[in-house]
């Protein structure tokens, strides 16, 4: 017998996603309302960890940068993907080992093709 969900199931979570943003709207409203409405030059100004602004900050930024970011989230996935397979791995048997491997590799080669690339030398 197929489990069927009937609409009043995801009650529960729409009162949550309900009170989530009820709790979001409100603070943003209340602190508005009640905050300080002081505008002074040195509160607009910028700040960054108690340094002083020098210079634009529109300057150009290395792509290497940007480059090892994206890679880095990109490798960081397999790690989502394999938890759940780490989990259950007795119950997938020979096969999810297989494919868990056919994964790996997949992965492996990407990372090759990004050393063969030099993606990530900083030279």
């Amino acid at each position: 017998m197929p489990l069927e969900s009937a609409p009043v199931d995801y009650v529960p979570i729409l009162i949550q996603l309900a009170v989530a943003a009820g709790f979001g709207i409100s603070t943003i409203i209340i602190t508005h309302l009640i905050g300080p409405k002081v505008r002074t030059e040195n509160k607009l100004s910028s700040f960054e960890s108690g340094v002083e602004v020098i210079g634009n900050a529109r300057q150009p930024f290395s792509i290497k940068y940007f480059l090892v970011a994206i890679l880095f989230v990109i490798f960081d996935i397999e790690v989502i993907f394999m938890y759940p397979w780490a989990v259950n791995f007795r119950e997938f048997g020979m096969q999810g080992l297989i494919e868990m491997f056919i994964f790996m590799g997949l992965l492996l080669l990407g990372f090759i093709y990004i050393l063969k690339k030099k993606a990530l030398d900083w030279h």
